[in-house]
């Protein structure tokens, strides 16, 4: 299957997701690892994460998305969906830079996973506290 002429690629990444991006002149067709946009992701929320680059620029519905996404789970890798279609969006038109930019799109989420320490049983949940 060819796809459209002009390509503008993203990579996106949020907690343990990296997803990597492609945009091709379209209608507004969003496919996720082969897969439609709304069988990708079950809730609503996800899915106005995955659009909202489109709607900050005023570009919905004029490019096709073409992704796939590993790792994390299914809030991560909307949050990476978005940066990687945010970046890719810069690409395409600079103009948009400062409208992705004001709306904290293009800008990585740095937070992590705490680790697990010792004698604790998750990050920060201690064992019960007996005195007697």
């Amino acid at each position: 299957m060819a796809k459209k002429n002009i390509v503008f690629l993203g990579t996106g990444r949020r907690k343990k997701s990296i997803a990597r991006v492609r945009l091709y002149e379209g209608n507004g067709n969003i496919t996720v690892n082969g897969k439609k946009l709304d069988e990708y992701f079950g809730t609503e929320i996800l899915k106005v994460i995955v659009n909202q680059p489109f709607t900050v620029t005023n570009t919905v519905g004029k490019y096709d998305v073409d992704c796939k996404v590993a790792g994390g789970g299914f809030t991560g890798q909307a949050g990476a969906i978005r940066h990687g279609i945010a970046r890719a969006l810069n690409e395409a038109n600079t103009e948009f830079r400062p409208a992705l930019k004001t709306n904290g799109f293009l800008t990585r989420d740095p937070r992590m996973k705490e680790r697990k320490k010792y004698g604790l049983k998750k990050a920060r949940k201690a064992p019960q506290f007996s005195k007697r």
